[in-house]
């Protein structure tokens, strides 16, 4: 029967350094797996055993890896570096700051201007039964743009439902696949129109990645109609069981408030049909110039 490693074997300290620090860079680097498999040409399935600290890699592949990630291969297996330490501690005080805070030192960091960074992508955040889906759908078709749901792209990628990956990866896992769904997203598309899951505003750094590579639009209506839109979706979840459902969505909207405003645009959904609401949003877009060409 296999046994852990003992961690005072220094074997496995390595391999556990190693792995957390090629983990740990390449989502720095902000690359997903799959991209730094084909910078380096190791298998994503190699990669996510290295980065699980399970079995050892040759000095061959760990040079592709550390050449993939711009390192020296020296830097994935010294025992501390100082600049970890300082990476750590901003991340520490980034993750804290409050959000407009955050959004001044994104800008400060970007390499570019901001709006060429987020190019012509658009993104619509919200609570579930906004109306993001259906606008976000009828907005790609009047503006000849690809739509993606962030969910869907998810589920090709898992190639399971999402329940199943609820189930199977559990909240921590979902949002790890869901930032890696962004990368994959942005890498792929310079123009769309996308939208998203209601709490990815809560993962402050996917969220402010969003915030950097789309234009983002909040698409907003009014807590009856939320709960009304939802059920009409069929999933009578909120209600059933549940009299404290309206409350507690209440809740949830005030929660997010702060940062769903974040968002450069809002579009209010509320007592509008979706023909009124479709022209808010196409106006939105148009005025405040998010398909404009940068430099053109």
């Amino acid at each position: 029967m296999r046994s852990d490693p003992d961690p005072t074997d220094a074997s496995a300290q390595l391999i556990s350094r190693l792995a957390t620090r090629v983990r740990d860079v390449r989502k720095a680097r902000g690359l997903p797996r799959r991209v730094l498999s084909e910078l380096s040409g190791v298998s994503p399935r190699y990669l996510a055993q290295l980065e699980a600290g399970e079995g050892n890699v040759s000095v061959v592949l760990l040079q592709r890896i550390a050449a993939a990630l711009d390192l020296r291969i020296e830097a994935l297996l010294a025992e501390d570096l100082p600049w970890e330490r300082d990476v750590q501690r901003v991340a520490m005080l980034y993750r804290s700051a409050p959000g407009p805070v955050q959004d001044k030192v994104r800008a400060l960091l970007a390499p570019q201007n901001p709006a060429a960074l987020r190019a012509g992508r658009i993104c619509l955040v919200g609570l579930r039964g906004a109306g993001k889906s259906t606008l976000g759908r009828m907005a790609g078709e009047a503006l000849n743009l690809p739509f993606v749901e962030l969910n869907r792209e998810i589920e090709t990628q898992t190639g399971m439902p999402l329940s199943e990956v609820m189930a199977f990866y559990g909240q921590e896992g979902y949002r790890a696949l869901e930032a890696e769904a962004v990368a994959r997203v942005v890498a792929s598309h310079d123009r769309l129109v996308l939208a998203v899951a209601g709490g990815i505003v809560e993962d402050a750094d996917t969220y402010g990645q969003l915030l950097e590579r789309f234009h983002t639009i909040w698409i907003r209506t009014s807590p009856a109609e939320h709960m009304e839109r939802v059920r009409a979706q069929g999933d009578l979840r909120p209600m059933q069981g549940n009299p404290a459902a309206m409350e507690h969505l209440k809740g949830l909207l005030a929660a997010r408030t702060p940062l769903y405003e974040r968002a450069e645009a809002q579009v209010n959904t509320a007592n509008r049909t979706v023909s009124a609401s479709l022209n808010d949003l196409l106006k939105a877009i148009a005025s405040h110039g998010f398909l404009d060409r940068v430099g053109a």
